[in-house]
């Protein structure tokens, strides 16, 4: 008797649609020596799925199928059906969703609290199914690989300039490739993610908490250490595994850079297009994104059709507050690294304004040249807001943000420092001013509750509401 003794999954990718079929990914993880789980797509033969990885006692399959747009189309695993949305020619609902986790602590955190805005997620779900369920960073809160190992943890505290000359072992690789594989094995058995994983496809992009707080703006003496880059590849194996939904050795191919170098995305679907440009892979404290980033991303954005929608997943909000003047104000207080790295984070920051003022540049010429009209969406910040940018032939980007769907909110302090900061107005493209606005029937421009957004289209018109813990549905917002 087939027995795969299923451990977590199936969990479903996106990787592009048509309007005749949607092209999947799918991954599930199966106890070590356990048969392959054997997939029938509607409309194919049954097929058993690919050996990717075996890690720690478990073993990674994987499977890319197509499946037929039809009432009803979805495929088996193993006997168990799960149903697909199909057909995305018309009206449907994109989900967008970030930071899963908090900083310390989550793997101890009650899920009867935790994971609220997930059962909420998946109950929509199953009255108005979602097309698409988009991820913006932070799937994965990885700050306590540090304790995976004691050379780990005592790295973690020395000095920066003491951090090179700790050297990374095979020992401690296996703890932190242990540590990543247990805490995504953890997360994608989470019933309401697993519900959801099962019968919507995602598109995820990683941010720092996926590797580390702050990857990609720490100085190059922590940066550049052989323990940051030794826990960066056990980061980068799992990213691979269970966000992309792929072989470590055969990129999905929704990414363009074949070396690997950025896992920077893109994905055309009936009438719009998503992309996920990379802003951890390359980073440093002086860019964003490297010439392989930038290449695929331009590229997924020459290959959208002219009139179609973007969708930018970009994991730091593209449009916020004047955040430079706050980094000025630290150069008065040496000392304070840490908020130093975190402004660095942000696209406002003075080491990036040139790559900024790319980014909005290309998305401008997008919308005004190409007809194909832009609305970014971000997560990071844990908080609600949204903002526009208003371009040279008057039609606006839209900014949304939506953080986080398990974090915990921050203190109301910040997002009101975060609203006086936004009442100064920014300019980074002469003439375009970015204008921070409060979510529909909000009183502040930052709204401190767990949340997740919702992209409709109806009759080919796109609008966006976010759903708060407390606070409930917004309106819903036309773009």
């Amino acid at each position: 008797m087939h027995e795969p003794a299923l451990v977590a999954g199936p969990i479903l990718y996106a990787r592009g649609a048509d309007p005749a079929a949607v092209r999947l990914g799918l991954v599930a993880v199966t106890r070590q020596g356990a048969e392959a789980p054997r997939l029938e797509a509607d409309g194919a033969d049954a097929a058993p799925l690919a050996l990717r990885a075996e890690l720690f006692g478990h073993a990674v399959w994987g499977a890319e199928f197509t499946l037929p747009v039809g009432p009803e189309t979805g495929y088996r695993l193993d006997g168990r059906h799960f149903p697909v949305v199909t057909d995305l020619s018309g009206d449907l609902a994109v989900g967008f969703v970030s930071c899963n986790g908090q900083e310390n602590g989550d793997e101890a955190r009650s899920h009867e609290d935790r994971d609220v805005m997930w059962r909420r997620l998946a109950a929509e779900h199953r009255t108005r199914p979602f097309a698409l369920l988009l991820h913006g960073g932070d799937q994965l809160y990885a700050d306590e690989a540090m304790d995976a190992h004691p050379e780990t943890r005592r790295w973690a505290e020395l000095d920066i300039d003491r951090k090179p000359g700790v050297d990374w072992t095979p020992a401690m690789e296996e703890a932190a490739r242990g540590y990543f594989f247990r805490r995504y094995l953890a997360l994608i058995r989470q019933p309401a993610f697993a519900e959801l994983g099962a019968r919507v496809p995602s598109l995820m992009i990683w941010d720092d908490h996926d590797i580390f707080d702050g990857w990609g703006s720490h100085p190059a003496g922590l940066q550049e250490s052989p323990v940051a880059l030794g826990l960066f590849r056990a980061a980068r194996e799992m990213f691979v595994l269970f966000q992309l939904g792929a072989d470590p050795a055969a990129l999905p191919a929704t990414c363009r850079d074949r070396t690997g170098a950025s896992f920077s995305q893109d994905a055309l679907f009936p009438g719009f297009c998503v992309l996920l440009p990379d802003l951890r892979s390359e980073r440093t404290p002086g860019r964003v994104m490297g010439d392989e980033g930038w290449k695929a991303f331009e590229a997924g954005l020459d290959a959208a059709p002219g009139s179609d929608r973007r969708i930018v997943v970009s994991s730091v909000p593209a449009l916020g507050p004047r955040l430079s003047l706050v980094e000025a104000l630290l150069d008065l207080y040496p000392g304070q690294q840490q908020y130093e790295d975190d402004l660095r984070d942000q696209w406002q920051s003075r080491g990036h304004r040139a790559e900024w003022v790319r980014f909005l540049s290309r998305l401008e010429r997008e919308a005004v040249e190409r007809g194909g009209p832009v609305t970014v969406v971000s997560g990071e910040i844990h908080l609600a807001t949204r903002g526009e940018m208003r371009l040279s032939d008057g039609s606006s980007l839209h900014q949304l943000v939506a953080s986080g769907i398990t974090h915990p909110k921050p203190p109301a302090a910040l997002g009101l420092g975060l609203g006086l900061l936004s009442r100064l107005g920014h300019s980074p493209l002469p003439g375009r001013p970015i204008r921070l606005k409060r979510l529909p029937g909000q009183r502040t421009v930052y709204t401190a509750e767990r949340n997740y957004l919702v992209l409709r289209r109806r009759a080919g018109h796109w609008t966006a509401s976010w759903e708060l813990e407390d606070s409930g549905r917004t309106a819903e917002l036309g773009l």
